[in-house]
Order: C-alpha cells, then sequence, then structure tokens
C-alpha cells in the first residue's frame, strides 16, 4: 500500500484545535512529538489502513499478539444486536484490539462510543461516535448515541468512560455508566461481557496518583496514553468473553445501575 500522508495525525493542527487557535512555539511542538511518539505512530498511520484492517495491521505493527477465548460462547440468534461490553486498561491497544476481533469473528458493522481525541485516526473514525473528555459535550451526542444502539450495528462499550485506574490498590476501572444497559433494554440487545488482560506502566499509574493527591481534577495522565501505546509493542494481551445475556434475561426489578455494576464485576470474574 502506498504512503498516505493525509492519515497521519497533524499535531500542530490538532493543538490549535485544542487550545482555541493558539499558536504554539516550534520548540514545544517537537518536545510534544516525541514525548507522544508521534513519528512511530504516524509511520502507520500514513500506510492507509481502514477499518478492521487497520486494527489487524495495527497490532501486526506493533509486534502485538491477542488471545482471544471464549468467543464459542458468544451463540445469538441470526440478526440479533450485540452490545459487547468491556473493562478498559489501557486506552488506546484494547479499543483497537477489541474492534479487529469483533469486525473479524462478527461482521465489520461496528460502532463504538470512544474519547473524541481518536477521531484523529481517519482510518477508525467511520467507527466512532465520539465523547468529549476535555470540554462540553455536542448537542447532537445523546441523539448519536441512542441513534447507534437503535441500529443494526454491532457496539462496542468501555461503560467506565476513560481506563483503568489504580483503586484501593488494584488496577480497575471507576464505577461503570449505566447507559449502555438502558439502551440496550430498549432496543433488545444482548449484552457480551468482556474482561481486556492488560495494565498500563507504573509511570502511568504515579502520575494519575500524584494528581489526585495534589487535587488536580483535569486529567494529566489522558496525555500519556500515546506513550503507554507504543510501549505495549511486542506484549501478549488475553481477551476473555463471556456468555451473551438476553435483554429480556434482565431482571426487571433491578435498575440499569444495579445490573451495569452487576455486568461489571462478572467482567473481572471471567479469566
Amino acid at each position: 500500500m502506498g504512503p498516505h500522508p493525509e492519515y497521519a495525525v497533524d499535531l500542530e493542527k490538532v493543538v490549535r484545535e485544542r487550545t482555541g487557535g493558539r499558536r504554539v512555539p516550534r520548540f514545544v511542538l517537537r518536545a510534544l512529538n516525541r514525548f507522544l511518539r508521534l513519528d512511530y505512530i504516524n509511520e502507520f498511520l500514513s500506510q492507509g489502513y481502514e477499518g478492521v484492517e487497520f486494527c489487524t495491521k495495527c497490532m501486526e505493527y506493533m509486534g502485538v499478539t491477542l488471545i482471544a477465548e471464549g468467543l464459542e460462547r458468544v451463540q445469538v440468534p441470526e440478526g440479533s444486536k450485540i452490545t459487547f461490553a468491556s473493562n478498559h486498561p489501557l486506552g488506546g491497544v484494547d479499543g483497537v484490539a477489541l474492534t479487529g476481533i469483533v469486525g473479524t469473528r462478527f461482521g465489520e458493522d461496528i460502532g463504538l462510543i470512544v474519547n473524541d481525541f481518536l477521531m484523529y485516526l481517519k482510518g477508525l473514525s467511520p467507527f466512532f461516535v465520539p465523547v468529549s473528555k476535555l470540554g462540553g459535550q455536542s448537542r447532537e451526542m445523546p441523539a448519536l448515541v441512542r441513534g447507534l444502539f437503535a441500529s443494526r450495528q454491532n457496539v462496542i462499550v468501555f461503560p467506565a468512560g476513560s481506563c483503568s485506574r489504580k483503586i484501593d490498590g488494584v488496577i480497575q476501572d471507576k464505577p461503570w455508566s449505566k447507559a449502555f444497559v438502558r439502551f440496550s433494554r430498549e432496543n433488545g440487545r444482548y449484552i457480551v461481557p468482556v474482561h481486556f488482560i492488560g495494565r498500563n506502566s507504573k509511570r502511568f499509574y504515579r502520575v494519575d496518583a500524584i494528581c489526585k493527591k495534589l487535587g488536580i481534577k483535569f486529567n494529566f495522565a489522558m496525555f500519556f496514553l500515546p506513550s503507554e501505546l507504543y510501549r505495549a509493542r511486542g506484549k501478549t494481551f488475553r481477551i476473555v468473553f463471556g456468555n451473551p445475556i438476553p435483554a429480556d434475561g434482565l431482571d426487571a426489578g433491578m435498575g440499569a445501575a444495579e445490573i451495569s455494576s452487576m455486568i461489571r464485576e462478572q467482567v473481572y470474574k471471567l479469566n
């Protein structure tokens, strides 16, 4: 495949968009480029892969090995819609890897609810419904999410909304949002719990802990995620799929928040 420079991330453009059009000194951009490992990332992006092929080729490029277990459990009637609900340990590799596995096994008609920063990955952007983590949400966002769950697409969600942190001494997701349960219920979807087994570097969790200790609410750790993706090169990750839960099999007496918490517990029991 020939080079496609238009697929690469333009750091200067991204920074301007995120800072209200402010100019940033060149030396700052060069430092950010090195810190974020953008040369490594753009080398792959510039190859121009799209969709599920983007995901599988990205894992090959990084030398990442994926061990998917329990896929045989995901047996649903033909034409059924599935919501894959996963923990979010890595904040990058997990989304790409899970999209590749689901797309290869269950078809490329997939939608993901993701941090809007990922919209800069043009090869994957057709899959995404972006959720802003920096600033206000788009007024259209709730309708886009509802539309996704009402569609014929399989949906991949990370209900924690951000990648796992060290909580009570254990690397785990924060409490999950209940929205995926409510929308899956309303649209007769099966929910498949997914446990992605992995973790970021100690540095990532140290930064997060320092921010908490200093009372800094801004998510500085998020800016380490591109370099965390770089650090995942050559690693092996296990992804375990659980049994599908039909919408009509959800206890009508339980609220969506309670069911979300229950599914989160089920995810961490998948080993």
